[in-house]
């Protein structure tokens, strides 16, 4: 299971076999996002209080296309 601080792989896509943390999940959509994966550009309109301008920011990635790096404890274990 994925959660929210874990290190995870992406299987798939334009990001294939980089590794980073898990930011948000959105478990309605099976969607997680990543830091440093699926960097897309948005175009912020400039306000009153924030400066416009093109910014980078991280996007959702399907759960599916995940690998947890974080390592199960064996408990239980019989020689």
């Amino acid at each position: 299971m994925i959660k929210k601080g874990l290190k995870v792989r992406v299987l798939t896509g334009k990001d294939k076999t980089k590794e980073g943390e898990v930011i948000e999940i959105d478990r309605k959509n099976k969607r997680a996002k990543v830091k440093g994966i699926n960097i897309i550009k948005k175009h912020v309109k400039t306000t009153k209080e924030k400066k416009g301008g093109i910014i980078s920011k991280e996007n959702f990635v399907h759960l599916s296309n995940l690998k947890s790096l974080e390592i199960k404890k064996q408990e239980g274990i019989k020689k």
